[in-house]
């Protein structure tokens, strides 16, 4: 931060669903990180400068009382919320109002929270975003700064703690696979399976998927984003499984395309190896000073061959066609890669080349709806100083050893 600044972020709010219903609580990623702190009605002010010592670091939570024993359980008390943040001074959130106006004069710069993820579109209003009316209102002639830039920049690079709950999601999410290899069968419901891989999740101590899960059989498969999972799984189909689960916050992100019969055919592992052959092309290209546009460009051309290949595009029209690749797009028409971490696509600075440290998912896919065939495979990756750590490894991914274990 800018020299005499103060950083002031909230936690999310409940959100309420119909009638006196609420949705299950998720915590601001940005709070999270920086604290550890998984409750609603939590705050963490920061201001490195502060004259006095013990207004340089404050964090404000819940107090609990008895009716919210009763009926919630209980709220984490001073004691615990130093030790799960490591932060000395704890106070209570309700006394938050009465202690800004003591802090906040003594700062020429407020940051405040704004999520400026690339994708996101906001349509709720948060508490961070009250909160900047407010604070606009009651402090108008101090400068204000974007809290998110600096969360961008830190979140982007994983410390070792970060990738050891990246690795236990991931672990977690091999149980889940391996679990279903033994289930999936002709007139299996895709709702059936995603029942499995929450059950799995769950008793290993997950609270469950790291995102909505994406169960699609035959021409679901080529629906990039199907959540309704609501078809019978039919024979001689594949069923593409987009889905993973999370770990104390931190994410995982899976994908595998499994024959519905246990065994693929010819054109369905055809397929399938061109889009493994094109995974393994791209973990050697996903490397320290490589750029997103340059590797998406790169990876393409990889794609290109390979549905050269399959057939689906002519050689001499793929050498015709503009540097947009229309002909390649038809069939693979999104990235490869995002950043992954605290949430699934996680933040970083728009274009920022790749760095020893970052977690990356490396994700192509070939969907041909005319066949009814889409294939995806999915694999998490810790960018390394000499070669890629892929934390999806021990997974299986290779088509003999999924009609191996489908089979067994």
């Amino acid at each position: 931060m800018k020299p005499n600044s103060i950083a002031i972020i909230h936690s999310n709010d409940i959100y309420p669903t119909n009638a006196d219903g609420s949705m299950s609580f998720k915590q601001n990623a940005d709070l999270l990180y920086l604290s550890g702190i998984d409750q609603e009605e939590t705050i963490l002010v920061l201001m490195p400068d502060a004259k006095d010592p013990k207004q340089r670091e404050i964090l404000f939570v819940k107090e609990t009382s008895e009716l919210m024993s009763i009926w919630e359980g209980d709220k984490l008390t001073k004691e615990q919320a130093r030790a799960a943040s490591g932060i000395e001074r704890i106070e209570w959130s309700n006394t938050f109002e009465s202690m800004l106006h003591t802090l906040v004069p003594q700062a020429d710069q407020i940051y405040l929270h704004t999520n400026e993820h690339l994708r996101a579109a906001v349509v709720v209003e948060t508490r961070n975003d009250r909160f900047i009316k407010q604070c606009q209102s009651r402090y108008p002639l101090h400068r204000y700064e974007r809290l998110a830039l600096l969360m961008h920049q830190l979140r982007m690079i994983k410390d070792p703690v970060e990738i050891d709950l990246i690795q236990k999601a991931c672990d977690i999410t091999e149980a889940g696979f391996r679990r279903i290899l033994g289930f999936v069968k002709p007139g299996v419901g895709e709702w059936e399976i995603e029942a499995e891989l929450l059950h799995e999740f769950v008793r290993r101590g997950s609270r469950g998927f790291a995102y909505g899960p994406i169960i699609g059989g035959g021409k679901g498969a080529c629906v990039l984003h199907y959540v309704e999972n609501d078809k019978i799984c039919q024979a001689g189909d594949c069923v593409l499984l987009d889905v993973a689960a999370e770990y104390a916050g931190w994410a995982s992100d899976l994908t595998r395309t499994i024959p519905v019969s246990g065994r693929y055919t010819k054109r369905q592992r055809d397929v399938y190896n061109a889009v493994l052959r094109v995974l393994r092309g791209a973990n050697g290209l996903l490397r320290p000073g490589n750029t997103p546009m340059e590797y998406q460009k790169q990876v393409i051309e990889l794609m290109e061959g390979e549905l050269i290949g399959l057939g689906l595009i002519d050689a001499k029209a793929a050498k015709e066609q503009g540097p947009d690749k229309p002909l390649v797009k038809k069939y693979f028409m999104h990235g490869t890669s995002h950043h992954m971490g605290i949430d699934v696509h996680d933040v970083a600075p728009p274009n920022e080349p790749f760095a020893e440290g970052m977690v990356f998912t490396i994700e192509p896919g070939i969907y041909i709806r005319e066949e009814g065939l889409g294939v995806r495979l999915e694999n998490d990756f810790l960018i390394g100083k000499h070669e890629n750590f892929d934390l999806m490894g021990k997974i299986p991914i290779e088509a003999d050893e999924i009609e191996s274990l489908m089979n067994s």
